[in-house]
């Protein structure tokens, strides 16, 4: 993924195409700040439906999120699947 601060976007808008044109995403900022994230469209066609499913994936959010949910089932009992119906029906009438 590009940075790319707002001074700069006026003079190389060619370039910030060209990138997403080959399945990068950009970053635009303005004072440290980040304004715009531009996204190469996604095409679904079998030939590039894995290109476009790796472009859409934050592999570190979802690293994170499978670390959560470990440490979350280490500290929690299982349960049954009665008991998630039970849950999910109390209080119903």
């Amino acid at each position: 993924m590009q940075n790319i601060q707002t001074t700069d976007d006026g003079n190389n808008f060619h370039r910030i195409l060209d990138a997403a044109e080959r399945g990068e995403s950009i970053v635009i900022t303005r004072n440290g700040k980040q304004v715009v994230r531009l996204v190469p469209e996604v095409v679904f066609d079998r030939e590039h439906l894995q290109w476009a499913i790796e472009g859409m994936i934050d592999r570190e959010r979802v690293q994170w999120a499978v670390e959560s949910i470990k440490e979350i089932r280490k500290r929690t009992k299982p349960v049954s699947l009665e008991e998630i119906l039970s849950m999910r029906d109390e209080g119903r009438m």
